[in-house]
């Protein structure tokens, strides 16, 4: 895919959330393009929007007024199962609290995913095979997350986010829970994954490490973007 490939479009985007009678505006008519292959950042401080940004993107929540469009779909025309079949389809999350199921092992909670979409056994597991190997984890798939550090139960989360190829990876402040030398060595391996698979990367983040690697930086205040800067 082109990298100048629009993968995410937003036109006008708004959100209003009523609380009692006095309306929120978390969003506040945004309009956004981002390419295939980036790797960008949406910073701000808390309250600017970033969340509800990130879920107005993957269809998790839905827009007050405007439109989100991702691989060129538009998502205000999917509901329901078809919404969530496209977002499982072309979107890997990965979350600040890992959210692992800890009943599971490594291999099952990487390769869930998978099965939803009916993948082969034989490719799920070489396929977790070699996600783990690139995140570092060869070995593990047998053991369950309470074993794991959070650096480990991270690196299981961007193996589960990647495993199944979608074209783009929403990351909400994924760094916030892990020590600093942790968190580098996660940012290198999602840098070397971006690079090498051209998968599109956006992260929420207050982490200046973060902001550092990103290509692009996307300042959000008070639900507008304040500032749009690439490197």
């Amino acid at each position: 895919m082109s990298e100048n490939h629009p993968i995410i479009v937003t036109k006008s985007l708004k959100k209003i959330y009523s609380d009692g009678a006095i309306p929120v505006e978390a969003v506040r008519g945004i309009d956004l393009n981002i390419a295939a292959g980036e790797f960008s950042a949406i910073v701000g401080p808390s309250g600017s929007g970033k969340t509800t940004f990130l879920n107005l993107i993957s269809g998790l929540d839905r827009p007050t007024e405007g439109e989100v469009y991702l691989n060129g779909r538009l998502l205000s025309e999917l509901s329901g199962k078809d919404l969530s079949d496209f977002r499982r389809d072309h979107i890997g999350f990965i979350f600040q609290a890992y959210n692992l199921i800890p009943v599971l092992t490594v291999e099952e909670n990487i390769e869930y995913v998978m099965l939803l979409k009916g993948i082969s056994r034989d490719e799920r597991h070489q396929r977790v095979i070699d996600i783990l190997e690139q995140v570092g984890l060869s070995g593990f798939e047998d053991r369950r997350p309470p074993l794991l550090s959070g650096g480990q139960q991270q690196r299981v989360a961007i193996a589960r986010a990647m495993v199944s190829r979608p074209s783009l990876i929403l990351a909400d402040e994924p760094t916030a829970n892990l020590d600093s030398e942790t968190g580098e060595e996660l940012l290198e391996i999602m840098l070397s994954l971006n690079k090498n698979t051209g998968m599109t990367f956006l992260f929420s983040t207050h982490d200046k490490m973060v902001m550092e690697k990103a290509k692009r930086i996307i300042i959000l205040k008070d639900g507008k973007i304040a500032a749009d800067e690439k490197k």
